[in-house]
Formats: structure tokens, C-alpha cells, sequence
């Protein structure tokens, strides 16, 4: 197994040039392909596209200034599709109205690193009803729905900057911190979805990550990440896995991904999947044939190949079968799984998508050379011609298929929401001592009772919390699963 590199800083930061940078590479890089930066879904406008939000002057309703988003005006559309996700978010306002008396994050300042849709925007602004104060930056530059940036920019209270559409992860970090006069960081938790944020912090600011109160991590990447740090000793903070609580495994990472791969493919594509063959790299819990996640094939568990066998599926070596197939969907979270070895193989409009975390799987960087041309065909569908006239369908640029090329079911987000807003609470009102230095799991009850929040019929029992931790939670220990804020 490999391991799963930390992208070099400096690269990262170089990654996304300028307007200016972009009309200076190779011709056989299509324009076109690197001039839509949007999430399928997410509303446009083409009038802005020439100039980057980081050369822009933007101002809100209330005269401040300390965001970078694409576009401000769309606040108002962007607020549209908030309200609409969070008639579908039952338990994360649910949670909301219970627990917003009595604020229990209260003097938090939480970071996040994310993916900015409307979903993600419901919880960002449950958080700062509960108590805290936020900044966030997009962890994925194709999922970002500039509108919802725009009206959580707009909103100002809640968040200060996002990675908007012509900004990556990386080259925003330090404006994420720094921007209002700050030097340094100052924040109290992190909210990461693949650990770029983590591991910027880790290697930037080192004595200000091991005064933090805690990480919350939702993806497999930033998890893998996160024990890595644990196995090597240098996790010097307590840290939530939400990957593995099970309302995540049993309800994102399976009927999310389940449903959102096929749409994203037709969106982009218009394929008939009848009569054709698929290949994915990865198999899991949260693999087409169940889900489709970046998942436990990163952890080389033998047991999947037998389990894909198990479940009807034919387990070949992608080299085997590369020359016959006709889409090819990676999903293991590790790196060049798909190389330019295959790519060169792959037959004439073999798709290529990767719903991995990390845009890794797929080696694009190998493409990008003189003998191919790149010809946008559509948002985020690039066609890579070869000499011979033959083009392979690359979709998103090898980044996260769902979230880059259409939307995800709502109501699974919420409860992956609902989660991480009850790992932020419990970590930041723990007492001190009750978390290590190490990488831990909700108790299971909590998972109970995100469910429960989603079908109030449900009846949770509290049998494996100690009497400590009911205690701690104001909770009846012999009655329903009913506490304080929770």
C-alpha cells in the first residue's frame, strides 16, 4: 500500500495561476478547460470571469470587506439556496433550535477547510447560532457554489473568507487566517474534509496546533492522515473520526455516493450505461457497488477483493481490462492509480472519473503535455486528444466527480452535518484529560441520536456511556436518550 503523500506547499501554491498565467501554457492545453472553476449546480456569471476575486474590491451590505468570493451581488440567490437545503436538513436545525439557548460553543473559534455548498453553509451558520465564530476556505475549487460563498460572505458574522472559485485550498490558507489584522491564527478547533487544512497548520503554525482544542475530520483521506500522524507521534491535539462514525458510513458514504455517481456522469456525459463496462478501482462500504467513497482499499483490508467477489462483481487487475472498458472510476484514496501507461492504453472515449477526496488517483499532470490537446467540450468535461485522434473523456480534471460535476441528496449531508457539530461540541466542553493525543470515534449513542433527531419515533437507550460521560451530558441514564443540547 502506498502511502498517502502531503502535497508540497509550495507547488500547491503555484497550482492555480493568475488569468494572466493561464493564457501563457502550452497550447495543448485548451483555454477553455481551465475556465470553469463552479459547481454544475451552481448559478453564473460570466461577466466576472475575467478578473479573480483576489483582485477584486468587494464590499458587503455592511461595509466590510474581509472576504474573497467570486462575486457578491449573487448573495441573494446564493440565501435562496440555503433555505432550500435546510428544509431538507431536519436534524441539523433541529439541533439548532435545541441547543441555541444555551450556546454550547460559546467562545469557539473554528477553522474549516471544506467543500462550500449549501449543505456545508447550513452547518457553518448552525455553528455560529450555537456559539462560535467561523472562517472557512473551500477545499475543492470545482465544488464551490460561488453564490453560497457570496451570502455566507454577506451573512459577515459568521464567516470571514472563502476559497472562492478561482482559489484553491492551498493558495488561500494564509488569507484565511490572516486577513483583519491577525498575524498568526487564533482558533480554538479545526473542520477539516481531506486534511489540507490540518496539515497547513501542522507544518506552518506548530506551536499554535498544539494548543488548539481539537480536530474534527470527515474523509477517509484526512483521517489516513490523521493516524499517520498518531502511528508517527506527532498528533499533539485530540481528533474526532467522523469518517467512521456509522451515520456516516451507512448513510453518506453509501446512498450519497450511490446516487450522486450516476448523476454526475449523466450530467456530464449524456452516457447510456446499458451495454457498457465499468472498471473501479476500490472496493468497500462505500464503493459503486454499495456506495462509492474513496475508501477502505486505503487501508488494504485483503478481505475486499473477496467481498467485491461476493457481491457479483468481477475482480480483475485494471491493466487486464483496461483496453475494453468503457468508464473507469477510482475510488481508493491513494495515488496514480490510473497512469499515463493506462491512459495510453484506454480505447477511443473511455470516460475517466475519480470519486476519491484527493484529485491524486488519476495521474492528469502526465496529460498535460505537447503531443495532447485538451478541448473543453463542457463545464468540467475535458476531451484529451492523442496524436492518432483518439480522446479519452476526463471529467472535473480528476477531482471529486459528485460534488465537481453536480449536486449531492441533501438530507445524507445532514446527517454527516449533524455529526460533525456534535464531534465540535463534545471536544470543545470536554473536560481536560478525558481525550489523548490520539484519533477517537463518537460514542455510539451519539450516533443514536443523530438518527434519532431524523425519525423522532426512534427511541435511543443509553447502555454504553459510563456514568461520567452521562453525567458530563446531563443525561438519564435509565430513560430516553433526551440531553441537555444535544
Amino acid at each position: 500500500s502506498q502511502q498517502i503523500q502531503f502535497a508540497d506547499d509550495m507547488q500547491e501554491f503555484t497550482k492555480f495561476p493568475t488569468k494572466t498565467g493561464r493564457r501563457s501554457l502550452s497550447r495543448s492545453i485548451s483555454q477553455s478547460s481551465t475556465d470553469s472553476y463552479s459547481s454544475a449546480a451552481s448559478y453564473t456569471d460570466s461577466s466576472d470571469d475575467e478578473v479573480s476575486p483576489r483582485e477584486k474590491q468587494q464590499t458587503n451590505s455592511k461595509g466590510s470587506s474581509n472576504f474573497c468570493v467570486k462575486n457578491i451581488k449573487q448573495a441573494e440567490f446564493g440565501r435562496r439556496e440555503i433555505e432550500i437545503a435546510e428544509q431538507d436538513m431536519s436534524a441539523l436545525i433541529s439541533l439548532r433550535k435545541r441547543a441555541q439557548g444555551e450556546k454550547p460553543l460559546a467562545g469557539a473559534k473554528i477553522v474549516g477547510c471544506t467543500h462550500i455548498t449549501a449543505q456545508t453553509a447550513v452547518l457553518i451558520e448552525t455553528l455560529c447560532a450555537l456559539g462560535a465564530q467561523c472562517r472557512w476556505a473551500a477545499c475543492n475549487i470545482y465544488s464551490t457554489q460561488n453564490e453560497v460563498a457570496a451570502a455566507l460572505a454577506e451573512a459577515g458574522e459568521c464567516c470571514r473568507c472563502f476559497g472562492g472559485s478561482f482559489i484553491g485550498s492551498f493558495p488561500f490558507m494564509p488569507v484565511l487566517f490572516l486577513v483583519g489584522g491577525l498575524t498568526a491564527p487564533c482558533f480554538s478547533q479545526i473542520l477539516d474534509d481531506g486534511g489540507d487544512l490540518t496539515h497547513w497548520v501542522y507544518k506552518k503554525y506548530p506551536s499554535v496546533f498544539k494548543k488548539i482544542r481539537g480536530i474534527v475530520e470527515e474523509s477517509v483521506t484526512g483521517v489516513h492522515r490523521l493516524y499517520q500522524l498518531s502511528k508517527a507521534g506527532k498528533l499533539c491535539v485530540p481528533a474526532m473520526n467522523v469518517n467512521d462514525s456509522v451515520t456516516k458510513q451507512k448513510f453518506d458514504n453509501l446512498y450519497c455516493c450511490r446516487e450522486s455517481i450516476l448523476d454526475g456522469l449523466k450530467r456530464t456525459t449524456d452516457v447510456m450505461f446499458g451495454g457498457k463496462q465499468v472498471v473501479v478501482c476500490g472496493y468497500g462500504e462505500v464503493s459503486p457497488g454499495t456506495g462509492c467513497d474513496p475508501s477502505l482499499p486505503a487501508r488494504c483490508d485483503p478481505s475486499l477483493p473477496v467481498c467485491s467477489s461476493m457481491d457479483g462483481f468481477r475482480v480483475v487487475k485494471l491493466s487486464e481490462v483496461i483496453r475494453q472498458v468503457d468508464v473507469v472510476i477510482t475510488c481508493t484514496g491513494n495515488k496514480n492509480v490510473v497512469t499515463r501507461e493506462h491512459l495510453d492504453r484506454m480505447k477511443n472515449s473511455c470516460i475517466v472519473c475519480n470519486m476519491g477526496h484527493s484529485n491524486t488517483e488519476i495521474d492528469v499532470t502526465s496529460l498535460r503535455t505537447p503531443e495532447l490537446t485538451w478541448e473543453r467540450v463542457r463545464s468540467q468535461v475535458d476531451h484529451v486528444i492523442w496524436p492518432d485522434g483518439k480522446r479519452v473523456v476526463l471529467l472535473a480534471e480528476g477531482r471529486l466527480l459528485n460534488l465537481s460535476c453536480s449536486t449531492v441528496p441533501t438530507f445524507v449531508l445532514s446527517i454527516t452535518a449533524t455529526t460533525q457539530a456534535l464531534a465540535l461540541i463534545e471536544l470543545y466542553n470536554a473536560p481536560e484529560g478525558r481525550y489523548k493525543q490520539d484519533v477517537y470515534l463518537l460514542p455510539k449513542k451519539m450516533d443514536e441520536y443523530v438518527a434519532s433527531l431524523h425519525l423522532p419515533s426512534f427511541d435511543a437507550h443509553l447502555t454504553e456511556l459510563t456514568d461520567d460521560q452521562a453525567k458530563y451530558l446531563g443525561l438519564n441514564k435509565n430513560g430516553p436518550f433526551k440531553p441537555n443540547y444535544y
